[in-house]
């Protein structure tokens, strides 16, 4: 089946909720995890491997119960699911949201907000030039 230009296939949105939304240390949900309180939540069948099908587009008919738990979960709305235009949108209230919540990121936004439109462009372009040279760096070393 081919995927109409613009339109995010089940599995893309599902992917893309365990990229965005973190567990509070930051780091991403498991398949176990998200599967055991989709599990807990519906009282159904709910296995990891069941979950790890509808990630990769392996499975693509879940039960409408199975798709009301994993919004709950990730704390979307079920239509989240079924409307791309919707799904676009949450997507980037999300990942703003998870930006957030790194400490650095809201220090620098709250202390952001007293600056005028001028100031606001001068952080805007220095974070351009910061994130363009890093890029060019590639990936750090550990150690």
């Amino acid at each position: 089946m081919v995927k109409e230009p613009g339109k995010s296939t089940l599995a893309d949105k599902i992917d893309r909720l365990f990229h965005v939304v973190r567990r509070p240390d930051r780091e991403p949900y498991s398949n176990e995890e998200v599967a055991k309180a989709c599990r807990e939540a519906t009282g159904e069948s709910f296995s990891t491997t069941y979950l790890w099908q509808l990630r990769t587009g392996r499975r693509d008919n879940p039960t409408k119960r199975h798709l009301e738990a994993l919004a709950q979960f990730f704390g979307v709305p079920p239509a989240y699911f079924f409307d791309d235009e919707q799904s676009r949108k949450i997507a980037e209230e999300l990942a703003l949201l998870g930006a957030l919540r790194d400490a650095g990121v809201r220090d620098l936004a709250l202390r952001a907000v007293t600056l005028s439109s001028d100031g606001l462009d001068t952080i805007s372009d220095m974070i351009d030039a910061i994130a363009r040279r890093e890029a060019g760096r590639g990936p750090k070393k550990e150690g």
